[in-house]
């Protein structure tokens, strides 16, 4: 069976690109000017504090991937009482939303953003990311969609993919294009 191909006008190309360009109309990047999130690092200073800290961090990480969620917890808190630490926070959210305690999730994904600086991009990418998810989940898809763009603009493909998930155009043209190509078989 000969496939069909659709010819859109230049207008309706650019119509298309907008709706599934999550980045506002207004903002100042594109996406082909972000980088991968693959290359986004996080810069702390080197001292003993933050070493020791790193290391039950990354111990807690390992607890609640084995299913241990209030030793992973414990965990956190000692590596945060080296060091306050945005990336503790954004683990320990993660940790918390497995145990089903979204609210304490959320302040410590609020608090991660607030300690995280310029030079630990991963990071803020990671909280921005779980923060859309969660804001999503109660319904509050104003903040999940500046969480998400504010991720992507970092260059997170997961949070592209959310921001044109929860897009109502987007939806709507979904659906149009669905349409379109049933009739068109």
């Amino acid at each position: 069976m000969p496939q069909a191909s659709l010819k859109l006008s230049p207008h309706d190309q650019q119509v298309l690109d907008s709706i599934f360009d999550p980045l506002e109309l207004g903002s100042s990047q594109s996406f082909d000017s972000v980088p991968a999130e693959s290359d986004l690092t996080d810069v702390e200073p080197d001292t003993e504090a933050i070493r020791a800290s790193r290391e039950l961090e990354l111990r807690a990480i390992a607890l609640s991937e084995k299913g241990e969620l209030d030793e992973a917890l414990e965990v956190f808190r000692q590596s945060l009482n080296l060091a306050q630490r945005a990336s503790v926070l954004n683990n320990r959210a993660q940790t918390l939303r497995l145990a089903k305690r979204d609210e304490e999730a959320l302040d410590d994904l609020n608090r991660a953003l607030e300690l995280a600086n310029d030079q630990q991009t991963r990071t803020k990418c990671h909280s921005h990311c779980q923060r859309g998810v969660l804001y999503r989940k109660l319904d509050n898809l104003d903040a999940a969609r500046a969480d998400f763009g504010a991720a992507a603009e970092l260059g997170s493909k997961f949070a592209r993919e959310q921001l044109v998930e929860i897009n109502p155009f987007a939806a709507l043209c979904n659906q149009m294009l669905r349409q379109a190509f049933d009739q068109l078989k």
